[in-house]
């Protein structure tokens, strides 16, 4: 059994999502209006097959170089990234955190037996990791009534213990 909490704990589960045909302005609007960085993409029979995120909405700017101006046509499916990371609601936050540190993502879909069930984010982790405390088992006498100073050869000019 895991020590760290599920991906569930603290993923969000009210998500918008976008279809592949939904027009990418319209997509955009909705990003700003809700004040998120990125939503899944959902087929008709509700399947995961893409992401769209605020560098993917960045594209329609590349896309009218001739014009100078953003494209004014496309839709999300024109747009999202459709090589989509996810990880299954059985991980813990620590799967989690790995997945963030290594792949550059800012959020995660949480897939439960391939449907999505919710998303969890780089926040979504620093919050659990704000609310886990360590658990001390044993404290040794020699700590009792006092703080365990920090070793010499760790500390540093920025330690406080200096």
């Amino acid at each position: 059994m895991s020590t760290y909490p599920s991906v569930t704990k603290y993923m969000a589960t009210r998500l918008i999502t976008f279809s592949p045909e939904t027009d990418i302005r319209q997509a955009m609007d909705i990003l700003i209006k809700k004040k998120i960085t990125g939503a899944p993409v959902l087929d008709s029979n509700k399947q995961l097959v893409g992401m769209l995120s605020e560098v993917d909405c960045m594209k329609t700017l590349l896309e009218g170089p001739y014009n100078k101006e953003p494209s004014q046509k496309g839709t999300v499916g024109d747009f999202m990234s459709k090589s989509v990371k996810t990880i299954n609601a059985d991980k813990n936050i620590l799967d989690a955190a790995y997945e963030f540190v290594h792949a550059g993502f800012k959020r995660l879909p949480v897939l439960d037996n391939g449907k999505l069930i919710g998303q969890i984010s780089r926040s979504d982790i620093l919050r659990a990791i704000q609310q886990i405390r360590p658990v001390i088992k044993h404290v040794p006498d020699s700590w009792k009534n006092r703080p365990p100073a920090m070793a010499d050869h760790k500390k540093s000019r920025h330690s406080a213990n200096s």
